[in-house]
C-alpha cells in the first residue's frame, strides 16, 4: 500500500516536535520547505519566529512576528513570543505591553503572566503593587487548575472550541462535580450557542458551591443571555444583598434592572458605582446604553464622553457614540481617535470598535474612501477571530429545503399549538425589521418585545438530539416529532416569552435569523404570522457590512460572505413560499419608505388587525428600542438611506461579483 502524503497539520506537528527537541536548524529547514500557502500561515510563521529567536537571529524573528501579527492580530502566542524577544533585549516596558496583550487574548498563558511578574518585581511605579497582586492571583488560579482543564482553557481562548469541549467533557466524566470544569464547559457552550446546557451547568455549579461568587456571577450572565431577565435580576439582587457596597455586584444588578425595563433603578445604581469608581469607563458606557435605550440621547452622549475622558483607550465609548447614528464627532474627538489607530496597547476588541467608529465619522464627513478603509479594517480584524465558511451556511439552508417539504407539513396538518399570538419578523439584519416592529407595536393590540432567542434555542436542542446515536440530524428529525411534542414546543414558546409581553393579544419576535427555521415555526405554531423584511441587495449587504453587530452575524465581516448569504437567504425564502404558500408576507423596505400607509394597511390586514392611525405615527410611540436603529425609528420616515451604498460603489466590486446580475440594480 503506497504511503499517504502528509497533510499540513502533520508536517507542522512534526516540526513542532523538532523545536521541542531543540533541533532548530532542522525545524527551520522543514519550515522553509513547506508550500508557500502553508509557510505564510500563522502557525508556520510563529514556529519560524521561535526558531530564529532561539538561534539568536533576532532581526529575522522580529520581522516574522510583524508579518504574523498582520496575518493574525489575535494570535496570543505571537504576542507572547514578541514579549520574549523584547524581554531578551532588555526592552522591559515594551515586553510588558506585549505580554499584557497576550494575556488579554488568552488568560491561560502561564508564561506571559510569569514574565510580567518578573519584570514588575524589578520595576517601580504607581500602581505596580496592585498589578503584581492581580498577576499573582491569576498565576495561583492557573496553578490550581488540573492539567486537562488548563489545556481546555487554552484551547478555548485559541478558538479551538470543539477540541476544548471534548477535553472538558472527558475531564468532567471523571470528576463530575468539579465547579471550575463546569464553569469552563458552560463558557464553551455559551460560545457555541448551547445556552440551555450552559445554564444547567452553572445552576448545578451554584448548588455545589453556593458561596462561590464567580459561579453566581456567571449564572446571572447566562440567564441574561437566555433573556430570562426576571430570574437574572432576582439572582443579582441576592448577590447584592450579601455585599451592598460591592461595585461589581452593583453593576451586575444595574444591568439586570435595564433588562427588565427599570431604567430609573439601573441609573441610580450606576451612579452608586461611579461614586466608588468615578473613572470606570465600562460603567459610564453601560450608563450611556441605559440612557440611549430609554430615549435620553443627550444624557447618553454625555455618559459616553465621560468614558472617553476616564480612559481614552476604551474605544467602545467612541463606537457607542457612532452607533447613535445621529451623532456627529467633533474635530478634537476625530484627532484623538486617529491618534489611537496604531497604538500597540489597544486590545483587539478596541481596535475593532475604533475602526468602525472612524468609518462612521468619515462617512458623515463625506470622505468615503477613508470611511471604507476603516470599515474594511474593522471587518478584517473581526473576521480573523472566527472561522466562518459560506459553504457551511449554504449546506445548512440546503438541509432545510430537503427536510421541510410540502409533504412534511401536510403530514402534520392540525398539529402544534394553535395560539395566534406571535408575529415573527425575519430577514437579514439592517433590512428594516426594527421599523416594521415599531410600526406594528404602535398598534393597541400588539406588543413589541426583543430579538427573542427561543426559536434558535429550540433548533439547537433538536440539533443536539439529532447528534445522538441512532437519531436523524436536524432538520431531518422534524419528521420524527409527534403531534404532542409539536404542541408542547409551541406552548412552551408562548409561556417562555410571556415575560416580555405587556398584555396585548399579539406580540412580535423580531429575531432576524429565525428565517432559517420557518419550517419549525410552522410546525409548532401554525397560526403564527411571519413577515419577511426585505431590502434591496446592495443597500442591505453594505449596510450590514458597515454595522458592527454585538453577536451572531459572522457573515457580515466580508463583502463576498455577505453577498453569498443574501443570495442563500433569498433562495431559502423562495423555498418557504413554495412549500408554505401564504404563510409569509414579504414587505420590501423601499415600498414602506415610498408608500407608508399602503404597506401599513397591508401588514395589518395580514395580521388580522384593524387599521389604527398610530401605526403611521410610529415615531411618536414611546418604547425602549435596543437595536442599532433605535435613534432612526424615533424619527419620521425618510428615504435618504436608500441609496447610501452608492457613495462606496468604487470599492464594492467584490460584493457585485458575488451577487451577480440577478441581484444588481438595473440602470
Amino acid at each position: 500500500m503506497p504511503e499517504q502524503p502528509k497533510t499540513a497539520p502533520d508536517e507542522l506537528g512534526s516540526i513542532q516536535k523538532l523545536i521541542s527537541a531543540g533541533e532548530l536548524p532542522a525545524a527551520l529547514k522543514n519550515l522553509n520547505d513547506l508550500p508557500e500557502s502553508v509557510r505564510g500561515g500563522a502557525d508556520a510563521l510563529y514556529m519560524s519566529a521561535v526558531c530564529h529567536r532561539h538561534m539568536g537571529q533576532l532581526e529575522d524573528a522580529e520581522k516574522l512576528l510583524r508579518q504574523l501579527l498582520v496575518v493574525a492580530p489575535n494570535f496570543s502566542r505571537a504576542h507572547q513570543e514578541q514579549g520574549h524577544l523584547l524581554k531578551g533585549q532588555g526592552r522591559d516596558r515594551e515586553a510588558l505591553a506585549a505580554y499584557a496583550r497576550a494575556t488579554r487574548i488568552n488568560p491561560a498563558l502561564h508564561a506571559s503572566w510569569r514574565s510580567q511578574l518578573e519584570i514588575l518585581k524589578r520595576s517601580t511605579g504607581v500602581g505596580l503593587d496592585q498589578r503584581q497582586r492581580q498577576i499573582e492571583n491569576q498565576l495561583r488560579y492557573l496553578q490550581s487548575l488540573p492539567g486537562h482543564l488548563l489545556a481546555a482553557m487554552d484551547m478555548l481562548h485559541e478558538g479551538k472550541l470543539v477540541k476544548a469541549e471534548n477535553v472538558c467533557r472527558h475531564f468532567l466524566q471523571r470528576d463530575p462535580t468539579n465547579v471550575e470544569g463546569m464553569r469552563l464547559l458552560a463558557d464553551i457552550g455559551q460560545r457555541l450557542g448551547v445556552l440551555e446546557d450552559a445554564e444547567f451547568l452553572l445552576e448545578s455549579a451554584a448548588e455545589f458551591e453556593p458561596g462561590n461568587s464567580q459561579v453566581r456571577i456567571d449564572y446571572v450572565q447566562i440567564l441574561q443571555k437566555r433573556q430570562r431577565f426576571q430570574r437574572a435580576h432576582d439572582e443579582a439582587a441576592q448577590l447584592l444583598e450579601k455585599a451592598p457596597q460591592n461595585p461589581q455586584y452593583q453593576s451586575l444588578y444595574a444591568i439586570q434592572c435595564m433588562q427588565i425595563g427599570d431604567y430609573d433603578a439601573a441609573l441610580a445604581m450606576f451612579d452608586n458605582v461611579l461614586e466608588i469608581l468615578p473613572d470606570d469607563p465600562t460603567t459610564h458606557v453601560s450608563r450611556g446604553h441605559a440612557l440611549k435605550t430609554s430615549g435620553d440621547t443627550p444624557a447618553a452622549i454625555a455618559s459616553y464622553r465621560a468614558a472617553v475622558v476616564s480612559q481614552p483607550l476604551h474605544c467602545e465609548a467612541f463606537y457607542s457614540l457612532a452607533n447613535l447614528k445621529t451623532y456627529r464627532f467633533e474635530q478634537q474627538e476625530l484627532r484623538s481617535m486617529r491618534a489611537l489607530v496604531d497604538n500597540p496597547d489597544l486590545r483587539s476588541t478596541d481596535q475593532v470598535y475604533l475602526n468602525f467608529a472612524l468609518g462612521k465619522a468619515h462617512e458623515d464627513a463625506a470622505d468615503y474612501e477613508a470611511a471604507f478603509r476603516y470599515y474594511s479594517r474593522g471587518n478584517e480584524l473581526n473576521k480573523s477571530q472566527y472561522q466562518y465558511q459560506a459553504s457551511d451556511t449554504r449546506k445548512e439552508f440546503d438541509d432545510q429545503k430537503l427536510a421541510c417539504t410540502a409533504e412534511l407539513f401536510a403530514a402534520h396538518l392540525g398539529a402544534g399549538c394553535q395560539a395566534p399570538d406571535p408575529i415573527f419578523i425575519v430577514g437579514l439584519p439592517r433590512a428594516g425589521s426594527t421599523l416594521l416592529e415599531q410600526i406594528l407595536s404602535s398598534h393597541s393590540q400588539v406588543d413589541g418585545t426583543l430579538e427573542l432567542p427561543n426559536i434558535l434555542s429550540l433548533a439547537g436542542r433538536l440539533r443536539r438530539r439529532g447528534r445522538a446515536s441512532g437519531n436523524r440530524p436536524y432538520p431531518e428529525n422534524l419528521a420524527d416529532l409527534s403531534g404532542a411534542e409539536l404542541c408542547e414546543f409551541g406552548e412552551q414558546f408562548i409561556e417562555d416569552t410571556r415575560i416580555h409581553r405587556q398584555g396585548a393579544p399579539l406580540f412580535i419576535d423580531k429575531m432576524p435569523n429565525n428565517f432559517r427555521h420557518i419550517g419549525l415555526i410552522k410546525l409548532i405554531l401554525p397560526n403564527a404570522k411571519v413577515i419577511d423584511a426585505r431590502r434591496a441587495p446592495m443597500a442591505c449587504c453594505f449596510s450590514g457590512y458597515k454595522q458592527l453587530f454585538a453577536d451572531g452575524q459572522l457573515f457580515t465581516y466580508s463583502l463576498s460572505d455577505i453577498g453569498n448569504y443574501y443570495k442563500d437567504y433569498v433562495d431559502l425564502m423562495r423555498h418557504w413560499d413554495a412549500v408554505l404558500p401564504g404563510y409569509v408576507l414579504r414587505v420590501q423596505h423601499e415600498d414602506v419608505v415610498r408608500d407608508l400607509e399602503g404597506q401599513v394597511r397591508r401588514m395589518l390586514d395580514f395580521c388580522g388587525l384593524e387599521f389604527e392611525a398610530s401605526c403611521l405615527n410610529y415615531h411618536e410611540t414611546e418604547r425602549n428600542v435596543r437595536t442599532p436603529s433605535s435613534e432612526q425609528v424615533r424619527q419620521p420616515i425618510f428615504d435618504t438611506a436608500l441609496e447610501q451604498w452608492r457613495n462606496f460603489e468604487p470599492w464594492l466590486d467584490p460584493l457585485k461579483e458575488t451577487l451577480g446580475p440577478e441581484f444588481l440594480p438595473q440602470h
